[in-house]
């Protein structure tokens, strides 16, 4: 009979040999042999097993899109860690002040249903290396969740419990959600399988309709339209008519009348988090979709000032316009990669790609979501990418004017009316100033602390006059330049006709002198 230290010594040598045929078989064997090998080893893991087992990935097959699957159940299980898992993950709550606990990967958590039956959960991830185009490997990470349960109890399982963890996960998800600002990455950055398109904050912007410098009949109006949007009842009557569940707004107006605030206040009325979609950044059109399928539903999608983002102000251009452009700008490339190492990269989403990508069949994918364009010159943009039906509402951000002023003065200064409002209405018709501009001048400062109301509104009524005796001396400008131009025309043409006269009287005088 073997020693117990023989015993030790003879399984410590299997066991290395083992580990020994392992990592030769990993590392040389061909992809093909190793996935049939697997195929065979589970096959007969499944003849012997008593066991289902359920996969729930953290992306699609395509990585195209995150799972909302996955998103429930995560939720679902961090009401039930606590109690029994022994590696936990902590993550900060809506309010930063507490944490929330969920399972750490490789962690395993029982859940007991009414009857009695039994299921388990495990959370997995899988290494994998990836290569990128520049030739560099980096480790990636698939994340998923395993549900294991008795084959006898698949029915039950697969018809009932599982609907109902998605349900109550998406709930837990809609109470504990903090919702995010978005900003697109670099498709340098982008790995397979994980959230690396887009980038986030937690998102507290103050703003609400409340406090938005708007004339209030206007607010009514598209808070209304966008609580209506919002409702359950708005997605039945969207597939009614056959169109997508999503909304278009334009906002225009000069700089500082309230657009970025209207989004923010837009945002916070529906709690819908926010994507700024930075064009520049975006490499083509392909690479726009995916960024777009990337997004989650109950949420705005924003462009701003896209009339500066790219080329989106003139006609669209037809199909061998484009490609002859395509062949200048490729030549243009290659000289530029003579005269330097690395060319600086340009964007190549072209109109009818963003068009397609908003409108087209791919905003069929997912469902309420609102778009959301500004920009300061509505007149430059291509009549494609706003007409009625791709952004359905046109809302003018226009300059302060006296119902917007009260609302400003009410939440800057606390007050509703003063013996100066007469003459600051009067000049508010006459003059154009910015609600930010206006805002400014009611701010208080530090040392207004008693009378800050007729400080501030003596302060804006003098900016009021300041500003219309600029544009009176700056009209007054603009008309004596015109005028100087008139005159300038007119002794043109006159000098002109003289010039023209000459020749005619030069004929003449020779005509005379033949005569003679």
């Amino acid at each position: 009979m073997l020693e117990t230290g023989a015993i030790w010594g003879l399984t410590g040598t299997t066991v290395t040999t083992l580990m020994f045929i392992w990592a030769i078989y990993s590392q040389y064997a061909p992809r093909q042999l190793r996935d049939h090998v697997e195929s065979y080893f589970f096959k007969m893991t499944g003849w012997i097993s008593v066991n289902v087992h359920i996969k729930f990935t953290e992306h699609t097959e395509e990585g195209l899109k995150r799972s909302e699957n996955y998103e429930a159940i995560r939720n679902y299980l961090s009401a039930k860690v606590s109690a029994c898992a022994k590696r936990l993950m902590a993550n900060e709550s809506k309010n930063s002040k507490l944490f929330v606990l969920s399972m750490d990967d490789h962690e395993e958590v029982e859940d007991v249903l009414a009857n009695g039956v039994k299921v388990k959960w495990y959370s997995n991830v899988k290494l994998t290396q990836t290569q990128s185009n520049s030739g560099r490997s980096s480790s990636d990470e698939r994340r998923f969740f395993t549900l294991t349960f008795h084959k006898r109890h698949r029915e039950m399982i697969i018809g009932t419990y599982v609907t109902r963890v998605l349900k109550e996960g998406k709930e837990i998800g809609l109470r504990n959600r903090e919702r995010k600002l978005y900003t697109n990455n670099s498709s340098s950055e982008w790995q397979p399988w994980r959230s690396g398109m887009w980038s986030n904050v937690p998102f507290h912007h103050p703003a609400t309709f409340e406090t938005l410098a708007m004339d209030p009949e206007k607010k009514e109006e598209i808070k209304k339209d966008l609580i209506w949007f919002s409702e359950a009842e708005a997605k039945a009557y969207y597939d009614q008519i056959g169109k997508p569940w999503k909304r278009g707004y334009l906002l225009y107006g000069p700089p500082g009348t309230g657009k970025s605030t209207m989004i923010s206040a837009i945002a916070n009325l529906l709690k819908y988090d926010v994507y700024d979609l930075e064009l520049t950044t975006v490499k083509d059109n392909s690479e726009l979709k995916k960024l777009l399928l990337d997004t989650k539903s109950k949420s705005i999608i924003v462009i701003e000032d896209i009339d500066c983002s790219l080329d989106f102000t003139g006609q669209r251009k037809s199909k061998k316009e484009e490609d002859e452009e395509e062949d200048e700008e490729k030549k243009k490339e290659a000289e530029k990669k003579k005269e330097m190492k690395e060319p600086a990269k340009q964007s190549k989403v072209t109109l009818s790609g963003l068009l397609n990508s908003i409108d087209g069949l791919w905003s069929a994918c997912s469902d309420e979501k609102i778009i959301i364009f500004t920009t300061n010159y509505v007149d430059k943009l291509d009549p494609a990418l706003i007409r009625r039906g791709r952004m359905d509402n046109h809302i003018e951000m226009s300059y302060c004017r006296f119902k917007a002023f009260k609302v400003l003065a009410k939440n800057y200064l606390g007050i509703k009316s003063h013996e100066l409002y007469g003459e600051i209405e009067r000049l508010l018709e006459e003059t154009d100033m910015s609600p930010a501009d206006v805002a400014e001048t009611l701010m208080r400062k530090s040392n207004e602390d008693l009378g800050a109301a007729d400080i501030c509104l003596e302060r804006l009524f003098k900016s009021l006059e300041e500003e219309k005796e600029k544009a009176r001396k700056l009209a007054e400008e603009e008309k004596k330049k015109k005028g100087e131009k008139e005159e300038k025309r007119i002794k043109k043409e006159a000098e002109d006709a003289v010039e023209a006269e000459k020749p005619m009287k030069k004929t003449e005088e020779e005509d005379k002198e033949k005569k003679v």
